[in-house]
C-alpha cells in the first residue's frame, strides 16, 4: 500500500441525464452512488463539470465523482478534478462498464489500453494510462446488435435480478483497492 495520504479520486463513468440512469454504460455512476450512500455524502455540482461527494471511505479521504459531460468527454472533468484536489494519477480510480467481461464479472487493474471504451480513451488522453480501473462486466451484445445500442440500453430483466448484488460487490472492490491495495483487491475480486 502506498504512503499517499491525500484524497483518492473515484470516478464513476456514465452519461448524465435520467434517460441514461439505468443503462449498462452507467454502471460506474451506480457504483459511486452506492459508495456515497455508504459514507452518508450527497453529490453537489462542482466547477469541473462533475458532481462530487466527499467524505471518508475505509479510513481514507475520497472524492467520489460523476462527470456531467458525456462518456466520450470524461477526460476534461476528471483532469479538472485531479488538478483541483491535487490527486496524483496513481490515486485516481475509474469505475466503468466492460464489454469483454461476462455480466457481473469484475477485474481491477492499473494502466493498460482503453479497449475501445471512449470514456477511458478520453481519460487516458488527459491523464496518461497509469490510473486504476475497476472494470464491471456487462458482456457482449446479442446477435448483430451494435455495441452503441447495447451499452445505451437498460440492463435486461434477468440481469436486473443480480444488479444490486453486482453494484454492491463492485463498491466493495473499490473499498478493498483503497484499503488493501491493488494486489490484494485483485486476489479477492478479480473473476
Amino acid at each position: 500500500m502506498s504512503e499517499y495520504d491525500g484524497p483518492w479520486l473515484v470516478v464513476g463513468l456514465g452519461n448524465p441525464g435520467k434517460e441514461y440512469a439505468r443503462n449498462r454504460h452507467n454502471i460506474g455512476f451506480m457504483v459511486v452512488e452506492l459508495l456515497a450512500q455508504r459514507i452518508g455524502a450527497r453529490f453537489k455540482a462542482h466547477k469541473s463539470r462533475a458532481q462530487v461527494a466527499e467524505g471518508r471511505l475505509v479510513g481514507r479521504r475520497v472524492v467520489l465523482a460523476e462527470p456531467m459531460s458525456f462518456m466520450n468527454l470524461s477526460g476534461g472533468p476528471v483532469t479538472a478534478l485531479r488538478d483541483f484536489y491535487k490527486v496524483p494519477t496513481s490515486a485516481v480510480v475509474a469505475v466503468h462498464d466492460e464489454l469483454d467481461l461476462d455480466y457481473a464479472a469484475l477485474r481491477l487493474k492499473t494502466g493498460g489500453g482503453d479497449n475501445g471504451h471512449n470514456g477511458l480513451k478520453s481519460i487516458t488522453k488527459s491523464l496518461g494510462p497509469d490510473y486504476h480501473r475497476v472494470r464491471c462486466g456487462i458482456g457482449r451484445p446479442p446477435g448483430r446488435m451494435e455495441v452503441a445500442d447495447f451499452v445505451l440500453k437498460d440492463f435486461s430483466a434477468t440481469e436486473r435480478k443480480d444488479l444490486d448484488w453486482f453494484v454492491d460487490r463492485a463498491a466493495d472492490a473499490v473499498e478493498a483497492l483503497l484499503s488493501e491495495g491493488l494486489e490484494r483487491a485483485q486476489q479477492n475480486y478479480n473473476s
